[in-house]
């Protein structure tokens, strides 16, 4: 049976055995018996590399922080993710530049990690619920996520594509309403239009 370890869109946290292309972690949210008790336990929510220097983790170890797993950077960004500063160093130098730059401020002339996980932890999630806002379809930019009567899709570039663990397929704007409930965090969408690329799964391009 797979363990509770596979972030889908909206932040839940599910049992799959699909393998993802990054790991990542919100603190320890699992017991002994690797059963996840919570959903997350600090607000640093992070990606990170599959591997790096060679290091070695049994999944759920206890006392350890939990194991989480995307499809890709994309997912991870939805759900309210950001790169790991020390596993995704440059990823996370282009992102937090990116921020800087979208959110102009002489009293703050580069953005710290905590300072974003604060924002991110308020633009994601309320009392326990994912956090959603309503947008034109036609405003959202490159990467952004959203949710149509339970189904989960994403923007690249002209292109319309359903989510799934596996990864994406190509839909037709047909079924998709003019305004949609927006997934990704208020401030990630600034951070995307002001043209920062999150990365997507190879199904992405097929």
């Amino acid at each position: 049976m797979p363990l509770q370890n596979r972030v889908t869109p909206t932040g839940t946290i599910e049992a799959i055995s699909a393998r993802g292309a990054l790991m990542g972690n919100r603190g320890v949210l699992h017991n002994a018996s690797k059963e996840l008790k919570h959903l997350y336990k600090i607000k640093p929510w992070i990606t990170c590399a599959l591997e790096f220097k060679g290091r070695r983790r049994e999944l759920m170890t206890p006392g350890a922080y939990t194991e989480l797993f995307f499809l890709d950077e994309v997912t991870a960004f939805a759900a309210g993710h950001r790169p790991c500063a020390e596993c995704r160093r440059a990823r996370y130098n282009e992102f937090r530049d990116a921020w800087t730059s979208t959110n102009k401020s002489e009293e703050v002339p580069k953005i710290r990690a905590p300072e974003m996980d604060e924002v991110l932890h308020r633009e994601r999630i309320h009392e326990g619920g994912k956090v959603t806002w309503s947008s034109l379809l036609a405003e959202l930019p490159h990467g952004t996520m959203f949710q149509v009567n339970g189904d989960c899709f994403a923007v690249c570039d002209d292109s319309i594509l359903k989510w799934d663990f596996e990864g994406y397929t190509a839909v037709g704007r047909g079924p998709i309403p003019d305004k949609v409930d927006v997934l990704t965090p208020r401030s990630v969408v600034k951070v995307f239009a002001n043209g920062f690329r999150p990365e997507f799964h190879p199904t992405a391009t097929i």
